[in-house]
């Protein structure tokens, strides 16, 4: 897999990946997404404070590793446990070889290296794993519960293996406490299939231009703006709202079975 870097309307840099046609962190570049998005939107910082003993963020699409390093830049003097997964280093290998215009690698060299090499890089009060393969499968694997989760991977379109009504169901099941999960997306697709699976769902902030994002829950207490019933209203009207039930993209509306699974999710009872 090949990438190139771009330069970005604001000046910053981030990867576009030349197989997928796609750009990492497009809006505003990898920093400041990744705060944005994932870690103010998580209030991360906020609850690993008040958590007993290790925070655990899963770090879905681990790309060059702007999510993960938000995140260690965010926690201070707690325990962080982040397990990033990905099935391929290319784009950090690529991100190691432009550190200077990727402003936020050059400082977590010696660590990113060592995820390379050896898979895991221990430092301060963080513990940092690196998973490679296939997701979907690496979830047959014995992994910690998350706490937090940044959702991170190619579009539906051209990664749609990433995006199934099944994936997110078995990642719920994995959940042991309270657990936030965020992502740049709004389509209709994929907040059904969060809702399927047993997730709270809400209208995430706003990133650059994009009116919101998407952040869901297994509890409703960690949601600020949950969808309503005028949201489900317009969710039977779009001509993309049924989930991938396989790894295959399509597009269709919702199937009546689907719509009543949804009225019944606690989040839209009265």
């Amino acid at each position: 897999m090949s990438y190139e870097l771009v330069r970005l309307r604001n000046g910053a840099f981030s990867l576009r990946s030349l197989e997928y046609g796609e750009t990492m962190h497009p809006a505003v570049g990898p920093v400041a997404e990744a705060e944005a998005l994932y870690v103010r939107q998580q209030q991360i910082p906020q609850r690993a404070e008040k958590h007993p003993g290790q925070f655990v963020v899963w770090d879905v699409g681990f790309g060059a590793a702007a999510n993960a390093i938000a995140v260690i830049n965010a926690i201070a003097n707690r325990k962080l446990l982040l397990l990033s997964f990905d099935s391929t280093t290319a784009p950090l290998r690529f991100a190691l070889e432009h550190a200077e215009e990727l402003e936020y690698v050059a400082p977590f060299r010696t660590q990113l290296e060592s995820l390379l090499t050896q898979g895991e890089a221990r430092f301060d009060h963080v513990a940092w794993k690196l998973h490679l393969g296939n997701f979907p499968e690496l979830l047959n694997n014995a992994l910690p519960a998350p706490n937090a989760i940044l959702f991170d991977p190619f579009s539906p379109a051209k990664n749609p293996e990433m995006w199934t009504a099944g994936l997110f169901e078995r990642v719920f099941q994995l959940l042991a406490g309270p657990c936030s999960l965020a992502n740049f997306s709004r389509s209709t697709m994929f907040r059904v299939s969060l809702l399927l699976a047993g997730f709270y769902v809400g209208r995430g902030e706003p990133i650059a231009r994009k009116e919101e994002t998407t952040i869901a829950a297994n509890v409703p207490g960690l949601i600020e703006k949950r969808l309503d019933l005028r949201w489900l209203e317009r969710a039977q009207r779009s001509d993309s709202a049924e989930p991938l039930w396989t790894p295959t993209y399509r597009k269709a509306p919702l199937a009546p079975s689907t719509l009543e699974r949804l009225r019944g999710h606690p989040q839209f009872s009265r």
